[in-house]
């Protein structure tokens, strides 16, 4: 049971790590003009008008807040998703979530243009943004998953 925990706050702190380096990677998209929109855009220039909203520190802030948001999808593939092996459920749970935020989330953020007005670079950018954060949660979690099983075997032949 020590050992499961271990997978799941393993998989937390992936989830922490990978909010916070992809939103770096995000923030440095949006002032590239890769992206029209990071993350700020959704935890900021949503609901708060203000100068300060454009710089960087709300970008600052978005970062650690993206960061612990990043837990949740964690979390939710740990549950569901644990067992699958290979690049392959990352990039799709990528994708998956990039329509859940961008499609379906979309009405909860105004500063946000809908899925259809978002120009082709802001899609690529953040598409692969999102598919990248998939993968590497998805290869942390279910590498973990599956070296615990695989010592839990070693040790019940030894």
């Amino acid at each position: 049971m020590e050992k499961e925990s271990s997978v799941f706050k393993k998989g937390l702190f992936a989830g922490l790590v990978g909010g916070i380096l992809f939103a770096l990677i995000g923030s440095m998209a949006y002032f590239l003009s890769f992206s029209d929109v990071s993350h700020a855009s959704f935890i900021f220039r949503s609901f708060f008008d203000g100068e300060w909203t454009t710089g960087w520190i709300a970008e600052s802030i978005s970062i650690v807040i993206t960061g612990f948001i990043g837990i949740f999808p964690a979390l939710i593939y740990y549950l569901l998703f644990k067992k699958l092996r290979g690049m392959m459920p990352g990039l799709i749970y990528g994708i998956a979530l990039w329509f859940i935020v961008f499609g379906l989330m979309n009405p909860l953020f105004s500063y946000v243009p809908d899925l259809f007005s978002l120009n082709m670079d802001t899609i690529a950018t953040t598409m692969s943004q999102f598919i990248l954060y998939g993968v590497f949660i998805g290869y942390t979690i279910s590498y973990e998953h599956h070296d615990q099983r695989v010592m839990r075997k070693v040790s019940q032949n030894n």
